[in-house]
């Protein structure tokens, strides 16, 4: 029987559209990281209309991706989206994130607790290699690396709690919180810190020491909000 060569041109066509959705993902993540420090620095004042086809000039890209980052700006309470209206900068935006990061630091701590006690010996075998292999990044300040890298990390950590409705909370937080989570690797040192409160957290995981997983978990999270104002405090500055 004559084989016929498999025609792979739909698979093709299916890998450049993930490429181009992950193109399009990191540059909206990028969009609502810079304009979130715009407004966290003063520049973009309260009130504020932020036009989509200003930042789009702005920023040399599409609407299409400044549309998606203000979305995703207005889930964390920094910018307000009506319709009709547009966006614009909301009121008391340091409140809310500082609710938000609370709420992220209990979530995280008790995933971390419940990961001490439940996660498979191959799941924290999953977890030392990506720890270890995180350390390439640290000596080189690869920024984009280790912030796509840390997003693993964590989630290895939601999933190895083993319970479903607290990791849909995390993702959920961490999604809304992912523009600030990000910025903070623009302070100085600070990957090589997150690699090592990385390290405390993973350590305690591996002796199934519980206390210790949800204590540092929680440490390491209050050190990402104490990073994130430490930019914002910078781009005041220079404002």
């Amino acid at each position: 029987m004559l084989k016929l060569p498999k025609d792979r041109a739909p698979e093709r066509g299916v890998e450049s559209l993930k490429r181009a959705d992950l193109e399009i993902s990191t540059q909206t993540e990028r969009l609502a990281e810079g304009i979130a420090e715009l407004v966290l620095s003063g520049e973009f004042q309260p009130g504020l209309r932020l036009d989509e086809h200003m930042l789009a000039e702005r920023y040399g890209v599409s609407r299409t991706p400044v549309r998606e980052a203000l979305r995703q700006l207005a889930s964390t309470g920094l910018i307000e989206v009506k319709p009709r209206r547009g966006a614009t900068v909301a009121n008391a935006t340091s409140a809310q994130l500082e609710t938000l990061f609370a709420a992220m630091a209990e979530i995280e701590a008790a995933c971390a607790r419940l990961a001490a006690m439940s996660m498979t010996p191959i799941e924290r075998r999953r977890l030392q290699n990506l720890h270890d292999s995180m350390a390439a990044f640290v000596p080189r300040e690869e920024r984009d690396a280790y912030a796509a890298a840390n997003i693993v990390f964590h989630t290895q950590i939601y999933a190895g709690a083993h319970n479903e409705i607290l990791s849909e909370f995390a993702t959920g937080l961490r999604r809304r919180l992912a523009p600030f989570r990000r910025a903070q690797f623009r302070t100085d040192g600070r990957i090589s810190r997150s690699h090592l409160e990385h390290g405390a957290v993973v350590k305690a995981i591996l002796a199934c020491d519980v206390a210790a997983a949800h204590s540092t978990m929680f440490h390491h999270m209050s050190l990402v909000e104490d990073s994130f104002g430490q930019l914002g405090a910078a781009s005041r500055a220079r404002a």
